[in-house]
């Protein structure tokens, strides 16, 4: 029962990181389309003993990419169409099928290319018929321009029968302005369809390229060959080829051609870049050898070049040393080998590999990932100079992965990748169970009012109201405690209770409002007016006395009556003094309006109400 759990838990722990990886793992490639022939050489054709290589998978990183900075120029690639006759090798293919000129034309592009020169044979033959197919792949691409290059062979095998030189030329000329200068897809320079020749000018020296021009309704641009071509009659300008029997891998040649160009700055100049030369293979080979030194000389021909030229002073036109030539091997049809292998290994989340070769025929690495070796992502592109990759710094699932290193050749180099490197990814950390999502609090709705909402007090008197909280919805377990503001000092507030709580219904509080008694002068308090009287009767007292004491009896009476008369005018005044008093103390106050502000605070909530209270 236990060693069941234990594989249980492993096949389920193994089938929740194989699902991590699927998810993560978005395929674009496979495999096999980065180890394949992805080029349009026939896929039976294997490498040579002239070191042409075999079809294999190579760099389409754009042609230009080896140019100058700034560089503008345009770059043509030369092109040979007798593949496919009985008197030349069998690569594998035949000129003379439109699919292959399409394939070839496509091919061309992906790399970058800008436009394909035809060594052209004449009219009436399989090579012409090869060249109008390459026409029509050339027109299905918009800006892809193709022009003729007439080959001696046109003028010495494939003239009219009895012709001149003279007269096969001229007759060239005008086939190729009827059947090729129409085609929107002719090159042109400065509005001019463009013409050159191989070997023409040096095999014929006597041909009047003036009096053959004259015969043509439009006048081509001509381009022709080597330093002397700067200076043909009639030149436009020149082209550069490929040297085999120099042993410096033609860089003088082409430094001495690139100067003469410079000194006729009006004239067209036309390099040339190869990867080497060998005919050891061809039926008239003459054993001329021009290694490739594993993509070196291709490099360093485009050296030679951007030493020469820049952005302020560029090469209008390049031309590729061929596209396929397979006979005298300078072929870049199937690509050139830069004989660099490439191993790869993981340490920890490292991903580490090493080159064996020259790392300069590298463009950049490319890192795939994949969840099954077979169908690739591309995990990310490393420039070259740096052998690892820190794999935690993808959101790379934890689970278990395949792993694969490319370095991607310079253009037209070869592609080499790694074999298959596992990977068992442990960088994301385990992610906590969250915890559960609480419920929703109810929304609080709290009403909050007083009644009666005015309020009369008699002076020195008291009132009461009563101030209720009331729960619409929700609910309030905290107390609200009940304040007033806006209050004078001649009012007091008072809650009973001083706190509610509604809980989920309502609370309701007493308010007693009450006035206070201000401070104020005394008024004047009633004399007593006996002991006055009596100071004011004394007097006469005296006096009365002193007459009844001297006088006669009758005398006497009449003096004391005289003195009660007095005295009884002077209570009058007294008592009229205290009642003027009492009237003015009786006087009653004008009444006064409040608005006073009740509060009720709590931790939930913040509420008021007014009221108004008038006092008497």
């Amino acid at each position: 029962m236990r060693l069941t759990l234990v594989v249980a838990v492993a096949v389920l722990a193994a089938s929740t990181l194989s699902s991590a990886s699927s998810s993560y793992v978005v395929p674009t490639t496979t495999l096999a389309a980065q180890t394949s022939n992805n080029t349009s050489a026939a896929n039976t054709f294997t490498t040579q003993s002239n070191d042409n290589r075999g079809a294999g998978n190579i760099s389409k990183v754009d042609v230009h990419t080896l140019l100058y900075p700034g560089a503008t120029t345009k770059v043509y690639a030369h092109m040979v169409l007798w593949f496919g006759q009985s008197d030349h090798m069998n690569i594998g293919y035949s000129e003379t099928n439109p699919a292959q000129a399409q394939s070839q034309i496509d091919d061309m592009v992906s790399r970058g290319i800008d436009g394909v020169i035809i060594d052209w044979y004449g009219p009436g033959n399989t090579i012409d018929q090869a060249t109008q197919y390459v026409m029509a792949a050339a027109e299905s691409h918009p800006g892809f321009t193709f022009a003729i290059m007439i080959d001696q062979g046109a003028i010495e095998w494939y003239s009219c029968s009895g012709c001149t030189p003279q007269q096969a030329l001229v007759n060239d000329l005008q086939y190729i302005e009827k059947t090729y200068f129409t085609s929107p897809a002719y090159m042109t320079i400065n509005g001019q369809p463009m013409v050159t020749n191989f070997n023409v000018s040096l095999s014929y020296p006597s041909v009047d390229w003036t009096a053959a021009n004259a015969t043509l309704s439009t006048h081509p641009t001509y381009i022709f060959q080597n330093n002397s071509g700067f200076t043909n009659i009639l030149t436009d300008g020149s082209y550069s080829w490929v040297m085999p029997t120099t042993t410096d891998y033609g860089m003088s040649y082409l430094a001495s051609f690139y100067d003469a160009g410079m000194a006729y700055p009006s004239e067209q100049t036309v390099g040339a870049t190869y990867k080497g030369f060998n005919d050891t293979l061809a039926s008239w080979g003459s054993n001329r050898i021009m290694g490739q030194q594993c993509g070196q000389t291709w490099l360093e021909t485009f050296s030679k070049l951007n030493s020469m030229y820049s952005a302020g002073k560029p090469l209008p036109y390049l031309q590729l040393v061929t596209w396929n030539d397979y006979e005298e091997a300078t072929e870049i049809e199937s690509g050139i080998d830069n004989c660099v292998t490439l191993t790869g290994s993981v340490a920890a989340n490292s991903l580490q590999w090493t080159l064996n070769g020259n790392e300069n025929t590298v463009d950049h690495y490319t890192v795939y990932i994949s969840s099954d070796g077979q169908n690739l992502m591309p995990l990310t592109d490393v420039a070259t100079g740096i052998s690892s990759l820190n794999l935690c710094g993808f959101p790379i699932p934890n689970g278990n992965y395949q792993l694969f290193v490319q370095a991607v050749g310079k253009p037209n180099l070869a592609n080499r990748i790694t074999g298959a490197t596992s990977y068992t990814a442990t960088c994301v950390a385990p992610q906590p169970t969250p915890p559960p999502t609480p419920a929703p609090t109810p929304t609080l709705s709290l009403s909050f009012s007083a009644a009666p909402v005015s309020l009369t007090i008699p002076a020195g008197m008291a009132g009461s109201l009563t101030v209720t909280a009331k729960l619409q919805s929700g609910s309030l377990n905290s107390p609200i405690a009940l304040s007033c503001s806006g209050i004078p000092s001649t009012l007091n507030c008072s809650f009973s209770p001083a706190t509610i709580t509604p809980g989920s219904s309502s609370a309701s509080s007493t308010l007693t409002i009450s006035t206070t008694t201000a401070a104020a002068t005394k008024p004047p308090q009633p004399k007593k007016f006996v002991p006055i009287l009596a100071g004011w009767l004394l007097p006469f007292g005296l006096v009365g006395v002193g007459f009844l004491g001297k006088g006669s009896r009758k005398r006497g009476i009449q003096a004391l009556a005289l003195c009660g008369v007095i005295g009884l005018g002077m209570i009058g005044a007294s008592c009229g003094s205290v009642r003027n008093v009492q009237t003015a103390s009786a006087a009653v106050a004008t009444p006064a309006s409040y608005s006073i502000t009740i509060n009720g605070s709590s931790s939930a909530s913040q509420l008021s109400t007014t009221v108004n209270v008038i006092v008497q």
